[in-house]
């Protein structure tokens, strides 16, 4: 298969041996390695549309323009002049738009096509629990991979409706910078919007009615609150927001106490739901909750030839929305449905990242939920004690270690610069259950954030040298010279 295909192309039914339905990272990942290894692969994509912009080629586009415009600013603190005032925000769009097209080719329908991947554009509906319909043309493949992510979705708020919002997604459609801007949402893409926008020169409002994070850890979540105060952003805080209303044609929120927000545009970034209404999935027998779509842990639904990754996948798959684990999903997919090798996706091993400056990154267990299967040993290392962290002046931070007794690592968490680089090494670890003596023992580049990383494992054997034996050991060695 190696054409693409509209919904009227074909009256007799393909019969590939993979239907991807969907075509984020985790999708097209399952869908062009299917095809490199020979198997018949039909990817279906929504709405009979070519690729729709690269949304988070444009966060992260966006986060990197921001970058520069904190370097510039923050550049007088070693000692050098530059007069960064004006910002232009059209030029920032355009550096959003040739990334995102950048980023479009790689998975544009030519090569795709060119990979022997047959498209379909329109909407995929189940008809049984064998096949489904995109327009005209029927689809029975022997195995289907549901891929088709998750929407925004706002929070239940009285008024909200009733008035014009930006989402994740269509902030990017702005043409101009926004003066006043309300975030509303204490997840990572609201973190991660807030100060990108706060940076390029908005003025920010981050009301989070549920609080920063709130499954991540305490400690390191305090770092970035305190960035995101220090960047200048008003951040409210679990308080409840009463209702949502209009006054004088712009968004205003209303939270407990009678204390109103106002702002030129509102961005609700408060979470998002997994798309899937459509697929009419109890034709083909599968479960679903609020969470999506159900899978056990070999990411397979109640019909054993369907599976579902990424975002709309529930069940043993649940809280595992990142683009990443999607892509490490569809790796499991393969194996499963080409190989038939035995799979288990374990949702722990999965970094979750917030890409804020600083950033925060974790993998494995939180502090708190390992201390609820037992004794634990807690090790920090502050970025304060790195030199190179001094020298760059990004000190705000701290690496934080969860072991059980005899050391081995059962969780993470980085709150600092390039975290999301430094969980790297920690993701193995967790995957591997290894020991901290293990990561104490790694040889790091000298004069690099990854020190800190090695001088953490390396604090699991402090106490050993307050103990008297060691201590009559070494004096005893003394004596032989």
């Amino acid at each position: 298969m190696s054409e693409t295909a509209s919904p009227a192309a074909s009256k007799e039914p393909l019969t590939p041996d993979i239907c991807v339905i969907g075509h984020g990272l985790g999708g097209l990942a399952v869908a062009t390695a299917a095809a490199l290894f020979g198997a018949r692969t039909v990817l279906v994509r929504h709405d009979g549309s070519e690729l729709p912009p690269n949304e988070g080629a444009r966060g992260q586009a966006l986060r990197a323009a921001a970058g520069q415009v904190r370097a510039f600013s923050g550049a007088a603190s070693f000692g050098i002049a530059v007069d960064a005032d004006q910002i232009d925000y059209t030029g920032v769009l355009t550096h959003l738009d040739h990334v995102a097209a950048r980023s479009a080719m790689n998975d544009s329908d030519e090569r795709l096509t060119a990979l022997g991947v047959m498209v379909l554009k329109g909407e995929a509906r189940f008809q049984n629990r064998h096949q489904i319909s995109v327009g005209e043309t029927v689809v029975k493949a022997r195995r289907f991979v549901i891929a088709t992510g998750a929407l925004p979705t706002p929070p239940s708020i009285p008024g909200l409706a009733d008035l014009p919002y930006l989402t994740e997604d269509s902030i990017f459609e702005l043409a101009k910078r926004p003066d006043r801007l309300i975030v509303l949402g204490g997840t990572a893409a609201a973190i991660e919007l807030a100060q990108a926008m706060r940076a390029l020169g908005s003025d920010v409002t981050l009301i989070a009615p549920g609080g920063l994070l709130p499954e991540e850890d305490p400690e390191a979540v305090g770092v970035l609150r305190r960035a995101l105060l220090g960047d200048g952003v008003t951040l409210h805080e679990s308080r409840p927001i009463l209702r949502a209303e209009s006054h004088r044609q712009r968004p205003r929120l209303v939270l407990d106490g009678d204390i109103a927000i106002d702002g030129t545009h509102l961005l609700v970034a408060s979470g998002r739901k997994p798309n899937i209404a459509a697929l009419e999935l109890d034709l083909a027998g599968v479960r679903t909750d609020d969470t999506g779509v159900i899978v056990d842990a070999s990411l397979r639904t109640a019909n054993r030839r369907i599976y579902a990754i990424g975002a709309c996948a529930g069940g043993a798959a649940a809280k595992a929305a990142s683009s990443h684990a999607a892509q490490h999903q569809a790796g499991l997919v393969l194996r499963n449905a080409l190989f038939r090798q035995p799979v288990r996706f374990r949702p722990e091993q999965v970094p979750r990242t917030v890409h804020g400056r600083p950033g925060l990154a974790s993998v494995g267990l939180s502090e708190a939920q390992a201390r609820a299967q037992g004794a634990i040993r807690v090790l920090r290392w502050p970025y304060a004690e790195s030199g190179l962290a001094q020298a760059e002046r990004q000190t705000e931070g701290l690496i934080k270690l969860v072991t059980d007794r005899k050391g081995t690592i059962l969780g993470v968490v980085i709150a600092g610069a390039q975290a999301a680089e430094l969980i790297a090494p920690w993701v193995l670890a967790v995957q591997k259950r290894m020991n901290v003596r293990d990561m104490a023992g790694l040889i790091v580049p000298s004069q690099s954030l990854s020190e800190m990383s090695q001088r953490a494992a390396l604090s699991f054997q402090a106490p050993l040298a307050a103990k008297p034996g060691i201590r009559r050991l070494i004096g005893f060695l003394r004596r032989f010279g």
